[in-house]
């Protein structure tokens, strides 16, 4: 894969010469800041003779303490994010919406309770991001799923409802439908209220960064997509690709522009694998290594993947499936992760994952409900109990295969949360 080389020999110049550029713009600008706290004041000077008061300096103000949704706070300020894999929307997940709307007695199609699950994990979170994997049609269609998506716009509406604040965009699905469907995808998110980033409408938003602020923390969002496949975008610019000396570039701008916190979100794997290939290895590595990102994640392979604490942050290599109709192929398919990482500031200021939970999932039909297997059980069953275990047992094995639960990670009870 032409990616892999990426991480290596002109890849490892090029990223160097990215961290010292936006370096070098963000200490000058830090200078210049600094210099004009620093002039003394000209109030109260009538002459070269007059005396020059030292300025006072100013107290340091006190820290408020924030101690963010999810678990308790180490420390005096904490924020946490939330991340689920593809909304892969077919016509059986439409149909299932249609019969909830109709069943409300309203018309359309209602995604709300296919997604309603979900509700109780965002709201003990400060950030939740999904990943809306295809473009959207309008709102009365015509609807398509595989092979090349055009599904309905009411499930952007319905990830609101739930409590996302924002989706990722970029995948090997995103230009299904040429620019009109990237452009129609971008329009529903943005009347929804969600924010977004990984596909864009113009050059000059593609050269900007997602910057979403919590109670406590700054938080950016960087992604980029293995392919298109095998179609390209009418524009080179309007999907970001997985490409790890850009994508650094990105983090080192998002810190100077003040991120506290940089995810790196990566659209690439083998499907119904489980494990990662060496491409989202070698890509992680490289986003870790550069010392700009605060953790890594991953969709795209429909399957859950391994968890790893690579030098101290957090690589989920794949987070499986938000949403899909049932496989009956690929039990793997079936099955999602949810994870949501806890970030706490430290005395001087550095913001660190104090805490990595995940919760496995399950779809299930008659009728289509996203549901929660966590040993838990917030949903009660799901599909069966011994089939619910098994979801869990086997989706532990995947998440932990790495060594992730010696370093920390852990399932998430959020029953055992207030």
């Amino acid at each position: 894969m032409a990616l892999m080389g990426n991480t290596h020999g002109s890849a490892a110049r090029r990223i160097g010469a990215a961290i010292g550029a936006f370096t070098l713009a963000a200490v000058l600008t830090a200078c210049g800041l600094i210099a004009e706290q620093g002039r003394p004041s000209a109030t109260g000077v009538s002459g070269a003779a007059s005396e020059v008061q030292s300025p006072t300096a100013a107290p340091t103000p006190t820290p408020i303490p924030t101690p963010g949704a999810g678990p308790a706070c180490p420390t005096l300020r904490c924020t946490s994010v939330l991340v689920t894999g593809d909304m892969l929307v077919h016509a059986q997940l439409w149909q299932q919406a249609r019969d909830d709307a109709a069943a409300a007695g309203t018309p359309g199609l209602d995604f709300v309770p296919l997604l309603e699950g979900q509700r109780r994990y965002i709201r003990n979170s400060d950030l939740a991001i999904c990943h809306q994997e295809t473009p959207v049609a309008g709102p009365d269609g015509p609807f398509s799923a595989y092979p090349s998506f055009n599904v309905p716009p009411q499930i952007i509406a319905a990830s609101k409802n739930v409590g996302y604040q924002a989706c990722t965009t970029a995948s090997n699905h995103t230009i299904d439908r040429s620019t009109d469907g990237l452009l129609r995808t971008l329009d529903a998110l943005d009347a929804a209220g969600l924010k977004h980033t990984g596909s864009y409408r113009t050059e000059a938003e593609s050269q900007g960064i997602l910057m979403m602020q919590t109670k406590a923390a700054k938080i950016a969002v960087i992604e980029g997509t293995y392919g298109l496949n095998g179609l390209s975008a009418e524009y080179g610019w309007q999907v970001d690709m997985l490409d790890a000396p850009t994508m650094i570039a990105k983090a080192v701008k998002a810190r100077a522009l003040g991120a506290d916190i940089v995810l790196g979100a990566m659209h690439a794997g083998e499907e119904y694998a489980s494990e990662a290939n060496a491409q989202q290895q070698e890509v992680a590595h490289a986003l870790v290594d550069s010392g700009q990102f605060s953790m890594i994640y991953g969709h795209h392979t429909h399957s859950v993947l391994p968890i790893e604490n690579y030098k101290g942050t957090w690589i989920v290599y794949g987070l499986g499936n938000g949403v899909t109709e049932l496989s009956p192929w690929y039990v793997v398919n079936n099955e999602g992760l949810l994870v949501r990482a806890q970030f706490s500031q430290d005395a001087a200021g550095n913001w660190t994952a104090s805490d990595l939970a995940w919760a496995p999932s399950v779809i299930v039909r008659d009728p289509y409900r996203w549901c929660s297997v966590a040993s838990d059980a917030p949903q009660g069953v799901c599909a069966t109990a011994e089939a619910d275990a098994a979801t869990r047992q086997r989706t532990a094995a995947v998440v932990e295969s790495l060594g992730s639960a010696a370093a920390g990670a852990h399932e998430l009870l959020i029953t055992k949360e207030p």
